[in-house]
Protein backbone atom coordinates (compact mmCIF):
# COMPACT_ATOMS: atom_id res chain seq x y z
CA UNK A 1 0.00 0.00 0.00
CA UNK A 2 3.28 2.89 0.01
CA UNK A 3 1.76 3.68 -3.60
CA UNK A 4 -1.57 5.03 -1.73
CA UNK A 5 0.18 6.00 1.06
CA UNK A 6 2.36 8.13 -1.05
CA UNK A 7 -0.29 9.45 -3.19
CA UNK A 8 -2.10 10.44 0.27
CA UNK A 9 0.98 12.51 2.06
CA UNK A 10 1.51 14.36 -1.37
CA UNK A 11 -2.48 15.13 -1.18
CA UNK A 12 -2.09 16.15 2.07
CA UNK A 13 1.43 17.82 2.44
CA UNK A 14 0.12 21.17 3.44
CA UNK A 15 -1.53 19.71 6.86
CA UNK A 16 0.99 17.20 7.41
CA UNK A 17 3.47 19.41 7.44
CA UNK A 18 2.43 20.87 11.09
CA UNK A 19 3.51 17.39 12.91
CA UNK A 20 5.63 15.39 13.18
CA UNK A 21 6.12 12.31 10.88
CA UNK A 22 7.38 8.91 11.74
CA UNK A 23 7.69 5.71 9.42
CA UNK A 24 8.93 2.41 9.22
CA UNK A 25 12.53 2.36 6.93
CA UNK A 26 11.11 1.77 3.49
CA UNK A 27 8.18 3.83 3.86
CA UNK A 28 9.97 6.76 5.40
CA UNK A 29 12.80 6.42 2.75
CA UNK A 30 9.74 6.49 0.14
CA UNK A 31 7.99 9.33 2.01
CA UNK A 32 11.11 11.50 1.74
CA UNK A 33 11.04 11.39 -1.61
CA UNK A 34 7.77 13.27 -1.88
CA UNK A 35 7.53 15.16 1.54
CA UNK A 36 9.45 18.12 1.94
CA UNK A 37 9.86 17.83 5.69
CA UNK A 38 11.90 15.32 8.04
CA UNK A 39 10.87 12.05 8.51
CA UNK A 40 11.74 9.89 11.24
CA UNK A 41 12.76 6.56 10.06
CA UNK A 42 12.88 3.69 11.93
CA UNK A 43 13.95 0.45 10.70
CA UNK A 44 12.14 -1.64 8.56
CA UNK A 45 8.92 -2.67 9.87
CA UNK A 46 10.16 -7.09 9.33
CA UNK A 47 12.68 -6.06 11.22
CA UNK A 48 11.49 -4.69 14.00
CA UNK A 49 10.66 -1.77 12.73
CA UNK A 50 6.72 -1.71 13.47
CA UNK A 51 7.57 -2.50 17.24
CA UNK A 52 9.46 0.39 17.30
CA UNK A 53 6.49 2.54 16.10
CA UNK A 54 4.66 0.83 19.27
CA UNK A 55 7.14 1.65 21.13
CA UNK A 56 6.73 5.22 20.33
CA UNK A 57 2.95 5.14 20.69
CA UNK A 58 3.09 3.19 24.71
CA UNK A 59 5.66 5.96 25.63
CA UNK A 60 2.96 8.81 24.34
CA UNK A 61 5.19 10.35 21.49
CA UNK A 62 2.71 9.27 18.88
CA UNK A 63 -1.06 10.92 18.61
CA UNK A 64 -2.31 9.07 15.64
CA UNK A 65 -1.22 6.39 13.45
CA UNK A 66 -1.92 5.87 9.56
CA UNK A 67 -1.28 2.89 8.44
CA UNK A 68 -3.05 1.78 5.23
CA UNK A 69 -2.98 -2.10 4.61
CA UNK A 70 -4.42 -4.52 2.25
CA UNK A 71 -6.61 -6.93 3.49
CA UNK A 72 -6.41 -8.90 0.87
CA UNK A 73 -2.43 -9.55 1.03
CA UNK A 74 -0.86 -11.58 3.25
CA UNK A 75 1.35 -9.55 5.35
CA UNK A 76 4.87 -11.52 5.94
CA UNK A 77 4.42 -9.51 9.80
CA UNK A 78 1.37 -10.26 10.34
CA UNK A 79 1.69 -10.88 13.64
CA UNK A 80 3.60 -7.13 14.00
CA UNK A 81 1.27 -5.27 12.96
CA UNK A 82 -1.67 -6.82 14.56
CA UNK A 83 0.24 -5.96 17.86
CA UNK A 84 1.25 -2.22 16.41
CA UNK A 85 -2.72 -1.56 16.21
CA UNK A 86 -3.75 -3.12 19.29
CA UNK A 87 -1.05 -1.23 21.12
CA UNK A 88 -2.93 1.51 18.87
CA UNK A 89 -5.89 0.98 20.62
CA UNK A 90 -4.75 0.05 23.97
CA UNK A 91 -3.34 3.59 24.20
CA UNK A 92 -6.46 5.44 22.67
CA UNK A 93 -5.39 6.76 19.51
CA UNK A 94 -6.54 6.90 16.53
CA UNK A 95 -6.05 4.89 13.88
CA UNK A 96 -6.30 5.24 9.43
CA UNK A 97 -6.22 1.72 8.00
CA UNK A 98 -7.24 3.39 4.25
CA UNK A 99 -6.84 6.56 2.52
CA UNK A 100 -10.91 7.90 3.46
CA UNK A 101 -10.14 6.66 7.06
CA UNK A 102 -7.39 9.20 6.85
CA UNK A 103 -8.86 11.60 5.01
CA UNK A 104 -11.48 12.02 8.24
CA UNK A 105 -8.64 12.06 10.42
CA UNK A 106 -6.60 14.59 9.26
CA UNK A 107 -9.31 17.30 8.58
CA UNK A 108 -10.74 16.81 11.77
CA UNK A 109 -10.36 20.04 13.95
CA UNK A 110 -8.79 18.08 16.98
CA UNK A 111 -5.36 17.24 14.61
CA UNK A 112 -4.32 20.99 15.36
CA UNK A 113 -5.25 21.17 18.83
CA UNK A 114 -3.49 20.05 21.99
CA UNK A 115 -6.50 16.97 22.18
CA UNK A 116 -6.02 15.31 25.39
CA UNK A 117 -7.33 11.65 24.83
CA UNK A 118 -8.26 9.67 27.18
CA UNK A 119 -5.23 7.37 28.70
CA UNK A 120 -6.91 4.39 30.41
CA UNK A 121 -5.57 3.95 33.63
CA UNK A 122 -4.17 0.28 33.81
CA UNK A 123 -2.67 0.58 37.60
CA UNK A 124 -4.92 -2.18 39.04
CA UNK A 125 -3.88 -4.54 36.06
CA UNK A 126 -0.16 -4.12 36.41
CA UNK A 127 -1.17 -4.31 39.86
CA UNK A 128 -2.76 -7.40 39.31
CA UNK A 129 0.17 -9.09 37.53
CA UNK A 130 2.77 -8.30 39.82
CA UNK A 131 0.67 -9.30 43.24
Amino acid sequence: MKPALQAWVKKNQQALAKHNLYATGTTGHTLEAIFPNKVEKFISGPLGGDQQIGAKISEGDIDLLIFFWDPLAQLPHDPDIKALLRLATLWNIPVACNPASADYLISSELVNTAYEREIPDYASYIQGRTS
